[in-house]
């Protein structure tokens, strides 16, 4: 009775170990793979940006796409990553940096120093300008005719920061959306709108009887916000950059979009 009884004891441990076994190896396929030092390494690179504003990124077939969106999927091979976005409000993209909600902002976004005090950029990928849209025979010529005006803009932007502190006499409208403002300007509920001058030229190619302004109201550089304490995804992102100007795929990218004038 008693060698039956150890007999037990020893095949029920057997099971309990296989038992363990199976949960370990289940638990190692959920987190991932691991670099040859045994440390999990991360296989997605989370994007967060803001799908109304083309050419840079915008919803077709209810897919992301643009020229952001290429160059993250750019990105993410040379890091043997997939990328994976969230499409969110402009304004909330810093802060979700910053939460780590998503791993890096890509929206179009200008480098500014108070970003930079919340977030740390990359290397500039492209420049752009803040531009001025109006009706057609509207009597804004320039930014010195907005005095007394009602100009609208995109919430969180440089365009709507330089509206509301650079030009003086104008009460500013916030959206969420540029394409929001420009419908409203398209109503008559306002007079002109302040946005990059890439996603300006879009709006009014899909809206008959709008104008952009010719001349630029501000040159600035977009770039990637990456949190501050994630310096080793920063530095693989500048290389990764870096050998997508010099092999020319970037400006590739951007030329499928944006066409010489």
């Amino acid at each position: 009775m008693k060698k039956f009884t150890k007999f037990i004891g020893l095949l029920l441990m057997g099971v309990f170990i296989m038992s363990g076994c199976g949960a370990e190896s289940e638990d190692v396929a959920k987190t991932g793979s691991s670099d040859e030092s045994g440390k999990e390494t991360k296989t997605e690179l989370v994007w967060g940006t803001n799908a109304e504003f083309p050419p840079y990124e915008y919803k077709e077939g209810g897919k992301v796409v643009g020229i952001d969106a290429e160059i993250v999927d750019a990105i993410a091979k040379k890091l043997n990553m997939e990328s994976r976005v969230e499409d969110m409000n402009f304004d909330s993209i810093v802060a979700s940096v910053q939460s780590g909600k998503i791993d890096i902002g890509v929206a179009g976004m200008t480098a500014r120093e108070d970003r930079a005090k919340m977030v740390n950029f990359t290397i500039p990928y492209t420049t752009a300008t803040q531009s001025i849209i109006v009706k057609e025979g509207s009597p804004i010529k320039s930014s010195d005719d907005l005095k007394g005006k009602t100009v609208g803009v995109q919430l969180g932007t440089t365009g709507a920061d330089y509206v509301s502190g650079e030009i003086e006499g104008v009460t500013v409208e916030n959206y969420n959306k540029g394409s929001e403002a420009v419908i409203a300007l398209t109503q008559d509920k306002i007079d002109a709108v302040v946005i990059d001058n890439e996603p300006a030229k879009k709006f009014v190619e899909a809206n008959q009887g709008l104008v952009v302004l010719e001349k630029p109201l501000t040159e600035e550089e977009y770039a990637i916000a990456v949190a501050k304490e994630n310096t080793e995804l920063l530095e693989k992102i500048n290389t990764a950059l870096s050998e997508l100007k010099e092999s020319g795929e970037l400006q590739k990218i951007i030329d499928r979009y944006i066409t010489a004038e």
